[in-house]
């Protein structure tokens, strides 16, 4: 007998196979999704796995019970997927990312196997009345910061959803990069101990171990063909441990994974030191190597840090690619065939080092010849750029590089030495296009250049946004993109609307989906059919009901945690981002100044009651950023504390900023934040979220804005700014104290700071910010200030018509198909990785 688990089954009906055959991939004890089979496994976790009985159970135990009882249902198709590939090989795409900021993992996977009302009534049972009193114990994982990891945790989302083959490649972080306290008004940083309590969603394969070199020398010798070869001997070693995290598409069999490299020592105990009293060298090397994956991106102002960051980016890679390379070993698939089977994506600068170590790996240990192994590697990379900021693109500086990785520096000098050849045939003669184009940075401290390194290398290189793309070409890479025009392209970003939607916001959810049917979830531009109901103003107030219940549930948490009340009504106005000067909270901040001012002079006529948001980290080395949290807080004690500003205005800073906050601003946001200096934002993600759940942006032309802008219609979008050229120009000749006297508000804001206004009466306090600012002002932020008020004061307008407003919102929502995830993966895996879908169709044999 055979059953099929398909994804009709899957999808429309839950699954209740009573097999007796354990260990299948149909074993009804842990493939059944109905409450009664969610119960019974929860059960047997607590008391096989936890040791505890139900009655003692903590609402810990019972979600790490629940927990488990879902990864048995995630098993059934992990295991599958991976015995479908081994029957019959097809190209997988390695996504290789040093974040993924995948958030909480229990929502999400009873979301995505239909599961949730199972789960409840499951709970229920334990006299749970709510789940969201078990998903509220999940740690959020530390393993990413920003956009750029959440954005990796988008991508695997979106290839098991589209059954691609996929395996996401990173480090296990034992710290995630920090908590954020506020105190004084300044951010804390607190260690993130995320896994104090255990995480059931890894699955530890310490058979699979990879050890991984540093330091040392290398040697020539003649090999038993008389072939001239090189010998790296390290100077030391490491283990990498994986852990996979199984990834499962929405209502599909597909479960992709995210392998995760923990760091442990080759020996983790020295008995002759410990025996002679050195108890700290009986267990040095061991701390040492199990610093590799200690802390996610530490402080790299130091020699120490950088060392450190650079050996976690090859210990990671080289644990990957060796990975890959064994899978085809074990398939007794020749390495020849490498880009055949694996499509290796560079998610930015920090896998870089794969250029060399892949190279290392093929003519070191498989002794492929030069130009064989540079044909696998460049078929087999491609590159994401995610930014245009010169600090952001790495560079290590050759001493640093040579002492760490000696072999990987001299094929890096032979790639750039072969590379050059190919500049000096097209542009002969022209000694300043070998400087700019090297990878080898010569001018000052030489250094390598990772991004050109990874450019040199990969067959397609792209940025991640229209506007992002097009200054890649032509400014950033401009001589790259001369001498490969075809290698370069877009790929706009996209998030998952099953996290950001149907996961974080089940009213807005609730409503579409009576609406239009559930086949959004799926397929995004099916909220198209919302544009329908433009004009029915029934609809009209439900959508406004809608969003009134989710602000409702922010303001609850916000007076949990913050100690006073907003008022849900008022105008939800968000800025939730990494703290940094280009992304100009410090410009939000002048104008909610500028509107305090108004309702001290009685101007508050025709004003918004706004309800300002603010939240994020700044990295802890970078002060500016840092001051601009101490600012933002100054300004909302000062605020909030203002008899005026009842009714009126507030000011709020979400300390600790992540994705399990994300998940409740996002929905409850009337107004988004997007206002960083044009041209230096590459896409940015979250202005896709708040325009999924019917925010209405006010921002520049910059990253993805840009494209946002053209799809939900310029009349629904509020712009302001100077663009990319206009801000080019003003560069040169750039005076910012002169705007002053050209705006009233402007002076009267600065000056109000400059007293101490919102510092206690220190007027010292925010000077360096206030001299950055009236001097320098770095991100412009003084001359987009004029045209920030005029688009404010269209806010207010249009906020003051409520069927307007509205409007606004749904269509926002209703046009934001282009900006799944989904489409962005389709695009990759048709332009850049050439890899098919390969649905996964699970059966048991019984005799």
């Amino acid at each position: 007998m055979t059953v099929e688990i398909t994804k009709e089954m899957n999808e429309h009906q839950p699954i209740n196979l009573r097999l007796p055959t354990p260990g299948c991939y149909a074993d009804a004890d842990r493939s059944g999704l109905e409450a009664d089979d969610v119960f019974d496994g929860m059960t047997e976790h607590l008391f096989y796995t936890l040791g505890k009985l139900a009655p003692a159970a903590s609402r810990h135990d019972l979600y790490m019970a629940l927990s488990y009882a879902v990864r048995d249902r995630l098993m059934t198709r992990y295991l599958a997927g991976i015995e479908a590939l081994a029957a019959t090989p097809t190209r997988v795409v390695a996504y290789m990312s040093a974040e993924f900021l995948i958030g909480p993992q229990l929502g999400n996977n009873l979301l995505m196997l239909g599961m949730q009302e199972a789960a409840s009534e499951a709970l229920r049972r334990f006299g749970i009345a709510n789940v969201d009193e078990i998903l509220e114990v999940e740690e959020e994982p530390g393993l990413g910061n920003g956009g750029l990891g959440r954005l990796a945790a988008c991508f695997l989302e979106s290839l098991a959803s589209l059954e691609i083959p996929a395996t996401g490649y990173g480090i296990r972080y034992e710290f995630g990069i920090f908590d954020q306290l506020i105190r004084d008004g300044w951010q804390v940083e607190i260690t993130d101990k995320w896994l104090k309590s255990g995480w059931p969603w890894e699955i530890p394969h310490p058979d699979q171990a990879c050890f991984v070199g540093f330091g040392g020398r290398t040697e020539t010798y003649r090999d038993e063909h008389g072939n001239y070869r090189v010998r790296w001997i390290p100077g030391e070693h490491a283990i990498g441990i994986p852990h996979d995290v199984p990834v499962l598409g929405y209502r599909v069999n597909t479960c992709d994974r995210l392998r995760l490299w923990r760091a442990d020592a080759t020996e983790s105990f020295d008995f002759y030191a410990f025996n002679i009293g050195d108890y700290y060298g009986a267990v040095e090397e061991k701390v040492g190597s199990e610093t590799l994956s200690k802390v996610l991106y530490p402080n790299d102002g130091t020699d120490e840090g950088r060392r450190l960051r650079l050996k976690q980016q090859h210990f990671f890679v080289s644990c990957s690619l060796q990975d890959m390379i064994r899978s085809l070993d074990a398939r007794r698939i020749p390495v020849q065939e490498f880009p055949d089977h694996w499509a290796v994506q560079l998610n930015d600068t920090h896998p870089a080092i794969a250029v060399a170590e892949l190279m290392r790996l093929l003519i070191d240990d498989k002794h492929l010849g030069w130009e064989q192994a540079w044909d696998i590697t460049s078929r087999s990379l491609s590159y994401t750029n995610h930014t245009l900021m010169p600090e952001a693109l790495e560079k290590w500086g050759l001493k640093l590089f040579g002492s760490l990785l000696p072999r990987h520096l001299e094929l890096i000098y032979e790639i750039n030495r072969r590379f050059l050849q190919q500049v000096r045939f097209k542009y002969p003669g022209n000694e300043q296009i070998l400087r700019q184009l090297s990878i080898i940075d010569e001018d000052g401290a030489k250094a390598v250049r990772m991004a050109h390194l990874a450019t040199v290398a990969s067959h397609h290189v792209n940025g991640v946004a229209a506007l992002h793309s097009e200054l890649v070409r032509t400014q950033l890479l401009k001589d790259f993109a001369n001498l490969w025009p075809d290698k370069f392209t877009n790929v706009t970003n996209g998030v998952t609307p099953r996290r950001w939607m149907a996961l974080a916001n089940p009213e807005l959810s609730k409503l579409l989906t009576n609406a239009i049917g559930d086949g959004w979830v799926k397929d995004l531009d099916k909220l198209r059919g919302l544009e329908g109901l433009v004009d029915d103003n029934s609809f009209l107030e439900q959508w406004e009901a809608t969003k009134l219940t989710v602000k409702r549930k922010l303001s609850n948490y916000i007076h949990r945690h913050n100690g006073f009340s907003v008022d849900p009504a008022s105008l939800f106005d968000v800025q939730v981002k990494r703290i940094h000067e280009y992304k100009r909270q410090h410009l939000n901040a002048l104008q909610v100044i500028a509107q305090y001012l108004r309702i001290k002079h009685g101007l508050a006529e025709g004003m918004a009651p706004r309800t300002v948001i603010f939240g994020g980290k700044a990295a802890p080395g970078y002060y500016m950023a840092k001051l601009i949290i101490r600012f933002l807080n100054g300004i909302a004690e000062t605020i909030n504390a203002d008899p005026d500003m009842q009714g009126r205005l507030r000011v709020v800073f979400l300390a600790d900023y992540n994705v399990k906050l994300g998940e409740r601003v996002y929905p409850a946001s009337d107004l988004s934040e997007q206002i960083s200096t044009a041209g230096l934002e590459a896409s940015g993600t979250g202005n896709m979220k708040f325009a999924m759940n019917g925010a209405l942006t006010i921002g520049t032309l910059d990253g993805a804005n840009v494209e946002i802008r053209e799809q939900v219609g310029e009349e629904n979008f509020f712009l302001f700014g100077k663009t990319t050229k206009e801000i080019e120009a003003l560069r040169h000749n750039y005076r910012p104290w002169e705007l002053i006297p050209n705006h009233s508000d402007l002076g009267e804001v600065l000056k109000l700071i400059e007293q101490g206004h919102f510092s206690n009466g220190d007027g010292e306090l925010f000077k360096p910010l206030l001299q950055n600012l009236t001097g320098h002002d770095p991100f412009f932020v003084l001359a987009d200030f004029g045209d920030y008020m005029r688009a404010q004061d269209a806010v207010n307008r249009a906020w003051s018509d409520r069927n307007r407003w509205n409007r606004m919102s749904l269509l926002n929502t209703a046009r934001m198909g282009y900006f799944s995830s989904d489409r962005s993966i389709r695009e990759y895996a048709q332009r850049i990785w050439q890899a098919d879908e390969f649905p996964v169709t699970i059966t048991c044999e019984i005799d």
